[in-house]
Order: C-alpha cells, then sequence, then structure tokens
C-alpha cells in the first residue's frame, strides 16, 4: 500500500494521520488533508439529496419510477420499481459496468475480467442515460422489491435522473446546493473533467495483479459512474457529513430514520450486508453500531464510519485497490494489508 491517511474524532477531540507516499516515482508523502476520489460514498450523498425532495413533496418514496421517468425505465417495470427500491438497491436492476467496459464481462466473477477496459476509457464521457440504458436492458438481477437485493450503480444513476426530472437543475447542482454547501463542505465537490483539483495523492490499481506494476489512474474521466461514485473530498469534510447527517441536520429525522432502515443486500464481493438508503451498519464488537459506507474508484479507496451517537468517527482512505491474488476458484485471497487495515479500524473505533 503505497499511503494511508486518516481522521479519527472522539467527541471534540480529533485524530489525524498520514503514512507513505502519494508518488511511488518522487516519493512525495501523502498528507491528512489531501482531496481523494471516494467512491460510492457519493451514493449518501445523493441519497440525501432525493430525500429532501421527498420532504419537499417533489418525489414519493414508494412511488414507482416508472411515473418520473417512463422513457428510462419503461412498461410494467417501471411500475413495479420504486423510488425506495433504488435507494437499496432491491430494484432488481442489473449492473451496467460490465456492458460499459467489455473487459469486466464476466464481473462480479473476478478471474473472468481483465483490466483492458480501463486505459479504453481513461478519457471517455458517458451520458447517464447511455449507462441507464445498459443496466436495464440486461437481464434482471432479482425480482423488483425481492431480497436479498443485489447492488447496482444503475440504481443511483436513475436516482441522478431522477432529482434532474424534478428539480430541472443537473443532479451536480442539486447535490452540490443542497447537500455538499448545506454541510459546509469547503473541499467536496462532484468533479466535471478527469481531474483532481487541490492536493491530491496519485491512485494506483492492481486488478488482483493483473497490472504489474500498479498503473496510475487519478487523472480518469469519472462520468462512468456519476452520481454513484464520482466523489471527491476528504477525510475531515466526511467525518463532519457524516455527524451532521446523523444529528439530523442534512435530512430531517424521519428521512434519516428511511435511510436507517436496511435490508440484506448482496455486495459487489459477493457479500450479504445490511443496506438502508444510501448507507449502512457495520457492528463494531464492544463499541455497538457505526452508520456509514465504504466506496473504490480505480485506484483509490475510503470508508468513513460514525457511531449511531455520532461521538466516535472514523474516515480513512487508500491510494491502491484490488490488492489481493486470486486463488484458483477466482476468489481474492486474504493479504497482510488487510490485517492492517482492520487492526487500523478495531484501534480508531475504540477497539
Amino acid at each position: 500500500m503505497p499511503g494511508v491517511f486518516a481522521e479519527v474524532r472522539d467527541g471534540d477531540r480529533t485524530w489525524r494521520g498520514a503514512a507513505g507516499v502519494a508518488d511511488v516515482a518522487t516519493r512525495r508523502p501523502v498528507t491528512a488533508g489531501m482531496r481523494h476520489r471516494v467512491g460510492s460514498i457519493t451514493k449518501t450523498f445523493t441519497a440525501a439529496a432525493v430525500l429532501q425532495q421527498v420532504e419537499s413533496g417533489r418525489i414519493g418514496l414508494d412511488t414507482p419510477i416508472g411515473r418520473y421517468l417512463p422513457r428510462l425505465v419503461p412498461g410494467a417495470r417501471g411500475q413495479a420499481v420504486t423510488v425506495r427500491m433504488l435507494l437499496n438497491h432491491t430494484s432488481g436492476l442489473a449492473e451496467y459496468l460490465p456492458y460499459a467496459y467489455p473487459s469486466l464481462k464476466g464481473f462480479p466473477v473476478f478471474a473472468d475480467t481483465g483490466p483492458e477496459s480501463l486505459d479504453d476509457n481513461r478519457f471517455t464521457r458517458f451520458h447517464p442515460t447511455e449507462l441507464i440504458g445498459m443496466g436495464v436492458a440486461a437481464p434482471p438481477a432479482g425480482a423488483p422489491g425481492g431480497t436479498p437485493g443485489v447492488y447496482s450503480n444503475t440504481n443511483y444513476l436513475l436516482l441522478g435522473a431522477l432529482l434532474e426530472e424534478v428539480t430541472g437543475a443537473t443532479a451536480e447542482e442539486c447535490i452540490t446546493r443542497n447537500v455538499i454547501e448545506r454541510a459546509g463542505l469547503q473541499d467536496t465537490a462532484l468533479p466535471t473533467g478527469p481531474y483532481v483539483d487541490g492536493p491530491h495523492s496519485r491512485l494506483y490499481e492492481e486488478w488482483f495483479g493483473m497490472i504489474d506494476p500498479p498503473r496510475d489512474y487519478s487523472v480518469f474521466d469519472m462520468s462512468w459512474v456519476g452520481p454513484a461514485a464520482s466523489l471527491i473530498s476528504t477525510v475531515a469534510d466526511l467525518n463532519r457529513f457524516y455527524r451532521l447527517l446523523l444529528a439530523g441536520e442534512v435530512v430531517s429525522p424521519w428521512s434519516l430514520a428511511q435511510m436507517r432502515h436496511t435490508v440484506p443486500v448482496v455486495s459487489q464481493e459477493g457479500r450479504t450486508i445490511d443496506y438502508g438508503l444510501g448507507l449502512h451498519p457495520m457492528e463494531i464488537p464492544g463499541q455497538g453500531t457505526y452508520w456509514g459506507h465504504g466506496g473504490t474508484v480505480w485506484g483509490g479507496g475510503a470508508l468513513a464510519m460514525t457511531r449511531a451517537d455520532g461521538e466516535r468517527q472514523l474516515c480513512v482512505a487508500v491510494n491502491a485497490q484490488r490488492w489481493n491474488r486470486l486463488d484458483a476458484s477466482g476468489t481474492p485471497r486474504p493479504h497482510p494489508i488487510d490485517a492492517a487495515l482492520a487492526a487500523f479500524y478495531r484501534l480508531a473505533t475504540g477497539g
């Protein structure tokens, strides 16, 4: 792992730390204040923006998405899939990624994938309706409302399109104005191009040992995930955001209760997790329930966790991804990095 940086909060006390390098060639060190691509942590921001529109009466949480976006989700399926099902990944809509990135056609069986599409699409500007169309046209991942649900970025691109339909602004404008600015986040933004502004790390993708040496993907057009996973932020901003969210200062207490109502969902790693509306709980032995989200992009990852009472928080970022090699069955093997991160999580959460 080239570099790792984090912020931990306990009441009014804050610790920030960083180790390693942001650039393996120049040996420039990482710092705790660096801006970073935080992947699917974006989903909590998008979900909060949708819940705000539910509060205003523009969106019905249990209204079929076909009433808002009949061209994107037509026919019976559009009448069966509700806004809530998009938020908690029980829509049954498939993931579009293996159709947008042909070398990932075997996804989620990683042994049947390759990294070639990452280079092919570094500067590709996808339109969200193009990606949504791939997910809607693909064989369903399940029946609408069925559990366990299946995690799918198609759901959150549709939520971005829904925000545009009901507000008249782009999803990025809506999330920025109503969530990012409302929470007072100074170093958080949804990108409009392939670059990260401000101090940041390079991002090293290994793709399970298929990219050797690891390749830098810090310059990448993030339209392939948009309001599902393109956010740029800092560990301090993310801790501030989740603290305010869980205090009922970003959405109403009613909306927060909806966000924390979970169902079983199969993650992209094949694990069944409890998932709410853009939030999921993590049980820490001896410390209770933490709420938050994790995220990955090509070469980078982050995890943000806030204890249910809002008093203890952890946000950690890393600048490499998919460091695990695969075993004969195509399952990622355990790696010392996994154990080191787990030990840090235990320490940072008070264990």
